[in-house]
């Protein structure tokens, strides 16, 4: 696809392992375990990411032969990735029409336009119409193109949500989770989120067991509570200087503080009724669902930048109790306040 990438998109990680690492441990296969293995093909695009195109070998090869991997591109020729060096598969597009689930990783530029490239249309008018679908990150712009997605819940990288909408608005796109399992066809957001989605996938496969392997051997967690609105940045704003914007910026530094409707309209000397009636207009929230927002926004940035107690931090930011910043943080981004301040503390 012929595009230009916003300048949001994310960047992939690298991961370097040591030259003289041991070989990782073998997985004993289930009892059960399928006489022929499941065939995976990997399909590589132009400007694909280094990282995000290893992972299903690396969750899948952590199980011995249960699955066999393929990786191709849509005309058997080298490609592009996002980094400097060129991806040279064993595979052109004929291994797409024997396998059993196709995996799309990311690649960069983002599509600008809805169009699918006529080369990668092909490709993929070959996979079997029983055949499962994984998209890692813009991978799901692939299967959207393809007006596989329409209809479906998806997910992607959370810095292209609006984009995405914008070009594929009939997909119910959820920028606020890893992944989505839509049964055949499954779509997770940007790097590590891809190797939580093939954790749940060789889960469902094969069990809790090779999936605790799997993360065990490549040094992750089996589960990730929570989505990818913990990792999404969302500092306290600043604001304007006129209607109600000058007494959000008064309550900012009030949030410790007690802020009642009353008390707000007062300091911005109107009724109640009509500083509900503005500040609604001005941030399309109640003056009680901000005030909780820019609480959770600044426990967030505590928890990652100071070491006060929960207790303290509930204190700081004007919850009454540290049950409520639990409540209020696992309501706004999926995990308590314990495991976010171990995920990100540090981190900035």
């Amino acid at each position: 696809m012929a595009t230009a990438p916003p300048s949001t998109a994310p960047a992939a990680p690298s991961c370097v392992l040591p030259s003289t690492a041991p070989a990782a441990p073998s997985c004993v296969l289930p009892s059960a375990a399928p006489a022929e293995p499941h065939r995976v093909a990997v399909l590589a695009l132009d400007g694909v990411y280094p990282f995000e195109l290893g992972i299903p070998k690396r969750v899948f090869g952590s199980v011995g032969g249960l699955y066999r991997l393929s990786t191709c591109t849509v005309d058997g020729r080298p490609v592009r990735a996002d980094a400097d060096f060129t991806v040279t598969p064993d595979h052109g597009p004929e291994v797409l029409a024997t396998a059993d689930t196709v995996v799309i990783p990311p690649f960069a530029p983002v599509p600008t336009t809805p169009d699918l490239d006529p080369a990668v249309a092909a490709a993929l008018a070959l996979v079997r119409p029983d055949a499962r679908l994984i998209s890692i990150c813009t991978g799901a712009f692939v299967l959207a193109a393809a007006g596989l997605l329409d209809d479906r819940p998806a997910t992607t990288h959370w810095a292209l949500a609006d984009h995405f909408r914008s070009l594929f608005p009939r997909v119910r796109l959820d920028p606020g989770v890893l992944f989505v399992d839509d049964g055949r066809i499954l779509t997770s957001a940007g790097a590590a989120a891809g190797v939580d989605l093939f954790l749940h996938v060789l889960r469902g496969d094969h069990g809790t067991a090779a999936a605790n392997h799997a993360a065990r051997v490549c040094v992750v967690p089996p589960w990730r509570d929570g989505g990818q609105a913990q990792y999404i940045e969302q500092p306290v704003p600043t604001v304007g200087s006129t209607g109600t914007a000058p007494t959000r910026e008064w309550a900012l530094a009030r949030l410790h503080q007690p802020l009642t409707l009353a008390r707000l309209a007062a300091h911005a000397t109107m009724s109640t009724r009509t500083f509900a009636r503005r500040f609604h207009e001005e941030t399309g929230q109640s003056p009680g669902r901000w005030l909780t927002q820019q609480r959770v926004a600044l426990a967030r940035q505590l928890l990652e930048a100071t070491d006060l107690s929960i207790d303290q931090i509930a204190t700081r930011v004007g919850f009454a109790n540290p049950v409520s910043l639990r409540q209020h943080l696992h309501t706004a981004i999926g995990v308590s306040p314990l495991a976010y301040r171990r995920t990100f503390a540090g981190s900035s």
